[in-house]
Formats: C-alpha cells, sequence, structure tokens
C-alpha cells in the first residue's frame, strides 16, 4: 500500500500539468480582443472665444514743432500742458539777418518795378510815333519791345524773391496746427535755434488728445471678421475694473509678415482727458467663431511635429484626418478640414493610434 502511493501522486501530478499546459495553449490561440476608444460627434457649431490683446493709446495727432528758420528765442508763450487752438501763437523767434534781407529784397523789387515802368513808357510812346512812316526804325521799336519784357519778367522775380522772404520771416512767429495740449518744452528765450539740426529735440511737442487711437494687433485667424466701426471694449492698468469701450476706425489691410497679424485702430473719444498717450490697454475681443467649422473635443486632436489631426472612425477603421484648429472655449475646439459633421471622432487621441486600426 506504501508503495502504491507515490507512484498515484505521480499519475496526478502529470494530469494537473497537462490541464494547465491546455489553457495556457487555449489562451495562446485566442485571438486579441479589439481596442477600445470613447467617441465623440464632430458637430457643425461654431465655437465662442474671448481673447485679451495687448494696446496702446497714442494722441490722435501730435507733432514735433522744430524752427524753420535760424534764429534766436525771443518769446515762449506756452508751456507743459498748456491748451491750445488751431492757429495759436506759441513762439515768437528773432533773426536780424532775416529782416535785413526782407529789406534789400523789397528794394530790389522797387527798383525793378521803376525801371519796368520806364521801359514800359518809351515803348509805348516808339509805338505812337511809329504810326507817322519813317519816323521810328523797326529795330527801334523791337528793342524796345524786347526791353519792356525782360524789365517786366526782371520785375516779377524780385517781386516773387521779396514775397519768397516774407515767407521766411512770417516763420518767426510759430503757430498751432491743430488744437491740442503742449506735452513738451525745450526752449527758453534767448536760446539759438537751427533749422538744419532736425536730429536734436524738437522746440514744443503738441498732441490732441481728446480724441485717442487704440493701436492694437489683431492676430491673422480673427482679423477677418472684424469691420470698421465694430465696438471692442478695453481696460487700462491705469483704471483697474473700469471698462472702456472704442470704436473700430481703420484697418491697416495689411498683415505684419513677423507677427501674422494685421494693425487696427480704435477711436477713442475723450473729452474729459481722463486717458492719456502711451497708457497700455488689454482689449477683449469676443470671437464668434468660424460658421464653417466643426466643433471636436480639444483631446481628440494631436499635434505633432509633422502634422496637426483627428482620428475619425470610418467604416470601423480609423482614419488620420489633417485639420486646421480654430477658436478654443472649455473642451472644445474649432476644426477645419474634410472631416464631415455628424462623424465620429476617438474622444481621446493619441500618435500611438495606428491608422486603419478597427474599432468596435
Amino acid at each position: 500500500m506504501n508503495k502504491q502511493f507515490p507512484i498515484l501522486l505521480f499519475f496526478a501530478a502529470m494530469l494537473v500539468y497537462g490541464c494547465s499546459d491546455d489553457k495556457a495553449a487555449d489562451k495562446k490561440a485566442a485571438p486579441p480582443a479589439e481596442p477600445h476608444y470613447a467617441l465623440a460627434i464632430a458637430e457643425k457649431q461654431p465655437v465662442e472665444q474671448v481673447y485679451k490683446l495687448p494696446a496702446q493709446l497714442a494722441a490722435y495727432q501730435e507733432v514735433s514743432i522744430f524752427p524753420k528758420v535760424n534764429g534766436y528765442v525771443k518769446t515762449v508763450l506756452v508751456d507743459v500742458g498748456s491748451h491750445v487752438h488751431v492757429g495759436q501763437l506759441l513762439m515768437v523767434l528773432e533773426d536780424p539777418e532775416l529782416q535785413e534781407a526782407v529789406a534789400q529784397a523789397r528794394e530790389k523789387y522797387s527798383q525793378a518795378m521803376s525801371d519796368y515802368t520806364i521801359s514800359r513808357e518809351n515803348y509805348e510812346r516808339l509805338k505812337q510815333a511809329d504810326r507817322t512812316p519813317g519816323a521810328i526804325s523797326p529795330m527801334d521799336l523791337s528793342t524796345a519791345r524786347s526791353k519792356t519784357q525782360a524789365d517786366s519778367a526782371l520785375s516779377n522775380a524780385e517781386k516773387a524773391a521779396w514775397q519768397q522772404q516774407q515767407v521766411m520771416m512770417a516763420y518767426l512767429q510759430v503757430m498751432a496746427p491743430f488744437k491740442g495740449v503742449i506735452t513738451q518744452r525745450n526752449v527758453h528765450p534767448g536760446a539759438l535755434v537751427s533749422a538744419e539740426a532736425k536730429d536734436g529735440k524738437p522746440m514744443l511737442e503738441l498732441k490732441e488728445i481728446d480724441r485717442l487711437r487704440l493701436q492694437v494687433a489683431i492676430p491673422e485667424a480673427m482679423a477677418g471678421t472684424l469691420r470698421n466701426n465694430d465696438t471692442l471694449s478695453f481696460y487700462l492698468s491705469a483704471f483697474p475694473g473700469k471698462e472702456f469701450k472704442g470704436r473700430i476706425a481703420r484697418k491697416s489691410m495689411n498683415i505684419n509678415l513677423q507677427y501674422r497679424s494685421e494693425p487696427v485702430e480704435l477711436d477713442v473719444y475723450n473729452p474729459d482727458e481722463t486717458l492719456t498717450p502711451g497708457m497700455y490697454a488689454d482689449v477683449l475681443f469676443d470671437s464668434k467663431g468660424n460658421p464653417h467649422a466643426l466643433s471636436v473635443p480639444r483631446t481628440a486632436v494631436v499635434t505633432s511635429t509633422e502634422r496637426k489631426y483627428v482620428i475619425a472612425v470610418r467604416n470601423g477603421k480609423t482614419v488620420r484626418v489633417d485639420v486646421q484648429t480654430g477658436n478654443e472655449s472649455g473642451d472644445r475646439v474649432e476644426v477645419l478640414g474634410t472631416l464631415q459633421p455628424g462623424e465620429q471622432v476617438i474622444a481621446s487621441a493619441n500618435d500611438e493610434i495606428k491608422e486603419g486600426t478597427t474599432i468596435k
């Protein structure tokens, strides 16, 4: 009995081992299970998104006033912060040499006018005498006519030179070209100013601030949705929490090749002069989305170094569909491509999912 017991144990162990091998073989022979992924529907629905874009306020008009002629500053009638109107006298310069040049030009014109008057009278008398046959030779009459014409031209030239000097004299009085505020003053009475020194500081700087320009660069993808007279909201760091509004007045119609954006200007009315040029602003741009785009979950878009795509399920197989993305909001993103409305895409896609994979 004791000799048969080990033999029975051996056969029992062999039976158990054989059963285990059969189960392992069955497992190896079973086909791999098809992967299961959560799917989402590509919906024809634009995605709204609010963008915050940096911007800056600038004066509607601004000018740096340099001297047109050389001279000394005689009087400065304004200072920094002075409000001026169109045509207001800002400064008076003096230039003794220019005054002398004006006087000389006037005398030359007077002399030329006198010579022309005498020549004309002489020519008229010769014309009267020529009515008597043989009294005046044709050569004398022609010479008198030529001299009259030459004196007339010289008189006109001297008159133009005198008027030019008068215009230069007018530049000694510096007038405001438009209404605004003096924001910079760099000269005082007695200072010598030169018309040739264009690279130096201006005598005065004038800015119009009751109306301002809000300058903002709109990304290329959104620039096409904006139109003139659209109203945008903006906020200033100088006035936290306060909302301001401006109207789009000018679109540059030109894309900056470096930043891929279009410069746009908004008119901002500032009658109480609360705002000043140079203030930094954040413009809120509410993009309504592309009506031709589809929306899918953000996680459905795969971005690689070579392409951007979604993985659609067509006839039970995965297909990589190249797309371009647009607005994003929440967990949705706009896509443009050959994807069709109502198609199923893998909601959480990645580049490890191969094309042609069977999906249940």
